[in-house]
C-alpha cells in the first residue's frame, strides 16, 4: 500500500457534504454518491482526507452511525482508506480500478448509465441535457 498524502486538516472549502431531504435517497447513500461524484469530477483525489465521522454528523445534524455506515461501505468498495489515529482518505486510484475486471467495470458503467438516464428521464430531462450537464461537470 502506498502512503497517503496526509493533510493536517480537512479543507472544508474544497469539498462539503450536503443533504437533500426531499430526494428520497437515504442519507448514507447521498454521502457515498457525493464522494464518488467528487472523485469523478476531480474535486477529490487519491490521498485527500475526508472530515471525521463526528464532524460530518455534527455539520449535517445526523446520527454518526449513518456517516459510519457510508464510510464503511466506501472502505469495503476500496474507495476510502481509514488509517487509525490519522484519518480517512481517498484510496489510491490504481487500487480502486484494479478491484474489478474490465468486463465488470463495463457492466457497472452500463448499469450506472441506465439508472442515471432513467432517473433523469423521470424528472423530465432529455439525453441532450444530460450530456451537456456532464460535459460542464468535467470538461475534457
Amino acid at each position: 500500500m502506498k502512503p497517503m498524502k496526509k493533510s493536517a486538516r480537512f479543507d472544508a472549502a474544497a469539498f462539503a457534504f450536503r443533504l437533500d431531504a426531499h430526494s428520497g435517497v437515504p442519507v448514507y447513500r447521498q454521502l457515498i454518491d457525493q464522494v464518488q461524484g467528487a472523485i469523478s469530477s476531480g474535486a477529490l483525489a487519491s490521498g485527500d482526507q475526508l472530515p471525521t465521522v463526528r464532524q460530518v454528523a455534527v455539520d449535517l445534524a445526523i446520527n454518526p452511525n449513518t456517516v459510519l455506515r457510508a464510510y464503511r461501505e466506501m472502505e469495503i468498495r476500496g474507495t476510502l482508506d481509514t488509517q487509525q489515529g490519522t484519518g480517512t482518505f481517498i484510496a489510491d486510484k490504481d487500487d480502486r480500478r484494479s478491484q474489478y475486471s474490465d468486463a465488470e467495470r463495463e457492466r457497472m458503467l452500463t448499469q450506472l448509465v441506465d439508472e442515471f438516464a432513467s432517473r433523469a428521464g423521470a424528472a423530465g430531462f432529455t439525453v441532450k441535457q444530460l450530456i451537456k450537464a456532464l460535459r460542464e461537470l468535467r470538461p475534457e
